[in-house]
């Protein structure tokens, strides 16, 4: 099909690579399915964590700078990412958040029960007991079991200073349709796929716009199936009038990045080739990959990343 099939990936930025590695795994429980570096800066690292096999849907990124400065939520940005968890498995989560003193807010949105909570570096999450069925399977550890795991994306919500031209973009060329309401929070979601299909829109005339910086989301990535797909949703966003770029290779992934109306950067990103072409899904995330280019500097650029005790 011709359409965007829910939410592909999240990027954000963090600081202390090694913290961003223990709150993700450790503490919440993902899996660092990609090592890398930064395409444009192979000094930085660059973690996917998701489940398993970094499955579209599940997979949040981090570009981790030291000494970054802090950055801002407001409007124009993404401001919070929200991931599904099984229902009744949000007590486990708050008595594990007391115990690691998290600070977390419990609270109800759309008809389901949400906690609310900030990483090391000032991310905003949350976890969702979601009022449908979400069969996905996240990643089990020696402390968190399946009925507490994250099965991945519910939500991201997009915060703007008016929602109309981003709604647009969302129902005319991606195929989201606004199924609810809550004051000035509009949520969409799309028919194509059941999980991760959801983008929230909070409306806020008044919101100065956000730095994007330390604690924060760099860009949104939706889904599509392959190359020819992606290209088709080219052709729709350049009739649009809208800037985007050439097709770009991120080897396990190809993209496309534009910035739509409301000042949020958003990426189209297809399925293939996965995660598991230079690495088994065994061994996911278990050594430092390079694309091509960086290959021949491999000994400098590992000399310059922090070193990662996993």
């Amino acid at each position: 099909m011709n359409k965007i099939l829910g939410l592909h990936h999240i990027t954000a930025i963090a600081g202390d690579a090694q913290r961003n590695y223990d709150f993700y795994t450790k503490t919440l429980g993902l899996r660092l399915v990609k090592k890398t570096v930064n395409f444009d800066d192979p000094q930085t690292y660059h973690f996917y964590f998701g489940d398993e096999v970094g499955t579209p849907g599940t997979i949040l990124t981090f570009f981790p700078w030291a000494n970054v400065r802090q950055g801002k939520n407001g409007a124009g940005m993404a401001t919070e990412i929200g991931y599904s968890v099984s229902k009744g498995s949000l007590d486990f989560w708050k008595a594990r958040f007391e115990k690691l003193n998290i600070i977390h807010d419990i609270s109800e949105r759309f008809g389901e029960k949400i906690l609310i909570f900030q990483d090391p570096d000032g991310l905003w999450l949350s976890l969702i007991e979601t009022k449908h069925n979400d069969d996905r399977k996240g990643y089990e550890t020696a402390e968190i079991k399946p009925n507490a795991a994250l099965k991945g994306f519910h939500t991201v919500t997009l915060t703007l200073n008016n929602i109309k031209a981003t709604a647009a973009i969302l129902t005319e060329i991606f195929g989201y349709k606004q199924t609810e309401q809550e004051g000035s929070l509009y949520r969409y979601k799309t028919d194509t796929v059941e999980n991760a299909a959801l983008v929230d829109l909070l409306e806020m005339p008044q919101a100065q716009r956000g730095l994007n910086a330390g604690g924060t989301n760099h860009h949104v990535a939706f889904r599509v199936k392959d190359e020819e797909t992606l290209m088709a949703m080219r052709e729709k966003i350049v009739a649009k009038g809208l800037q985007i770029t050439e097709k770009i290779n991120r080897d396990y992934f190809f993209s496309l990045y534009f910035r739509e109306p409301g000042g949020v950067l958003f990426e189209i990103a297809t399925d293939n080739p996965g995660f598991a072409t230079d690495e088994t899904v065994e061994n996911l995330g278990s050594s430092l990959q390079l694309p091509d280019r960086y290959k021949p500097m491999r000994d400098r650029i590992e000399k310059g990343l922090p070193k990662l005790q996993m």
